[in-house]
C-alpha cells in the first residue's frame, strides 16, 4: 500500500493508517517489521515462486 503496488501512486502514512484505524507511527512501525523481514538472508527464497521470469 505505501509504496503504490497495484495502485497510481504512493500513499502517506497518515492516509493508511485513517484507513486501518491505526496512527501513522504505528503503520511506519509496522513498514519497517516488514523490511527488516524481507531483508532478512533466506526471506526471498519463499517468494521466488511469485517472481516471473
Amino acid at each position: 500500500m505505501r509504496y503504490g503496488i497495484g495502485m497510481d501512486s504512493e500513499r502517506t502514512l497518515e492516509a493508511i493508517g485513517r484507513e486501518f484505524g491505526i496512527s501513522r507511527e504505528r503503520v511506519r512501525q509496522i513498514a519497517d517489521r516488514a523490511l527488516r523481514k524481507l531483508r532478512a538472508p533466506g526471506a526471498a527464497d519463499h517468494l521466488r515462486v511469485f517472481h516471473e521470469d
